[in-house]
Formats: structure tokens, sequence, C-alpha cells
């Protein structure tokens, strides 16, 4: 289908959405945080789909926030349906069962650092910016900044990103444990195309047991979690990829998953 808001892209099994805004720094409306949840959602539904990059249009920013000029006429009620509208996209990244890289390049403020963080994987630019500067609006983060950074990065830095709402270098972020990578500028599209490629040809049902036990398994307790790892570790065993990726490795060969 043809999105107003964003741009689609297929190379092999890997599928990119970029946010198409930069004339508002790719600001996150109710329009755009709808028309992801349905893009991430059709990801989710194509076998032929094996891992998602989400990046953002332009160079100065991957996601500047949400977009305040439609957020500054807001009620209550329409403040907390707007909230629930991206949380409900947050989660439905986090929860994929394929594994979605953040290209970021640029500024990812507010909901796009929520957006950033709600996926697997973040590699950036050494030109990256982060923040959650809600604050500064005299807002509170509401697309999961406060639980999402929390779980990254732990309370100090959440606290001390969310209460000052003070901007940070991709180094700094990365220092907290928020993003995965920095690199130079013009590595960025070669490292994210490099990952995801990877990640593409890794076995899909495997991948999915493991996003599903980091994730579900670190709101557990520990003995909750191993018995949920235990559970995926003898389910993959019933998979004809474990079958070909032992297989492989006895006959010192590539293996070729199917998800099967």
């Amino acid at each position: 289908m043809a999105y107003r808001n964003l741009e689609i892209g297929n190379r092999d099994a890997v599928r990119t959405i970029t946010v198409n805004r930069p004339d508002k720094l790719n600001a996150l409306n109710r329009d755009t945080l709808n028309e992801l949840t349905l893009a991430f959602t059709q990801a989710a539904q194509d076998d032929a789909v094996r891992a998602v990059v989400l990046a953002g249009a332009g160079e100065k920013a991957f996601v500047a926030g949400a977009d305040i000029s439609e957020m500054h006429g807001y009620t209550s009620v329409q403040a907390q349906n707007f909230s629930r509208t991206g949380q409900r996209l947050m989660s439905t990244i986090e929860r994929l069962g394929k594994p979605v890289i953040a290209r970021i390049q640029g500024f990812a403020l507010g909901g796009g650092m929520e957006l950033a963080m709600a996926c697997h994987l973040r590699i950036a630019s050494e030109k990256a910016k982060f923040g959650q500067p809600e604050i500064n609006l005299g807002l509170v983060p509401g697309f999961g900044g406060t639980q999402r950074l929390l779980r990254l990065a732990g309370r100090s830095a959440a606290l001390e990103l969310c209460l000052t709402g003070s901007l940070i270098t991709a180094q700094r972020a990365y220092e907290l444990g928020a993003i995965n990578r920095v690199v130079a500028p013009e590595a960025l599209d070669e490292t994210v195309n490099t990952l995801a490629d990877q990640l593409a040809h890794a076995a899909p049902l495997a991948a999915a047991g493991i996003l599903d036990a980091v994730l579900q398994g670190g709101e557990m307790s520990i003995d909750q979690g191993l018995e949920f790892e235990t559970q995926a570790f003898a389910l993959a065993f019933a998979t004809e990829d474990m079958q070909e990726g032992t297989s492989a490795f006895l006959e010192k060969r590539k293996a070729v998953f199917k998800g099967k």
C-alpha cells in the first residue's frame, strides 16, 4: 500500500521502513504512528522479511520527537489516547518476532529516542544526538521513555536524562548502554546493511525464540526466566532449521535456514 509519511524498501530479506517527514525532522504525529504500526505489522506477517531497518529521511534527524504542533491543543483524554497510540507502536516493534535495527544519523529526541529504544539494536552515527527533553515542555515522556531507558541504561541514567532534558552525544549514549554501536557517518549505511544481512540469514525461528527469551524473560524472576529459556531451547529441537544448522556444522558447510 501507499503511505503518506513512510517509504518502504526491500533488499533481499531485509525491509527498510523510513519515516519520511524531513521538513518536520520526521516528527511523529498520529498519522505517522498509525502508519508505522501498520508497516511493522505487515513486516511481521511477511515470511519473506527476516530483518527490518528503521530509518529517518534526511541527514538532520532520525526522529526529532513527537509533533508538538499537533499535541499543543490536546485535552488530557486526547493526550492519553496519543500516548497509547505511541506505546502500541513501540510494543509492536519490540514484540515483532524479527530483529529490528534503528539506523540513527541525527537527532533522536523524545519520541524519537523512544522509537529507537523499542528497536532491538541501535546503530548511530557519531553526529547523532539523543535525549528525553519532554520536561522542558512541561511534559512527561509518553511513549515508554521512562521505562525502556530505565531498563537499558539503569535508574540513574533514566532519571538524569528525563529530569534534566539534556541532549547527549552518541558516544555518551553508547557508554550508558542505550545504543549498540557508534560509527563514522560515512560508515553508517555499510554497518547497518552488514548487520541486517547477518540477521536476515540467521535462523528465524531461533531469532524469535531469543527475542522472546530476552524480552519476556527479562521481566521475570531468574528462575522463571531460566525455565522460559529451557522451553525455547527444547522447542528449537522440533524445527527443521535446527536439523539444518547442526547438520551444516557437522558437514562443515554454511547452513541455509528456511524458518521451518
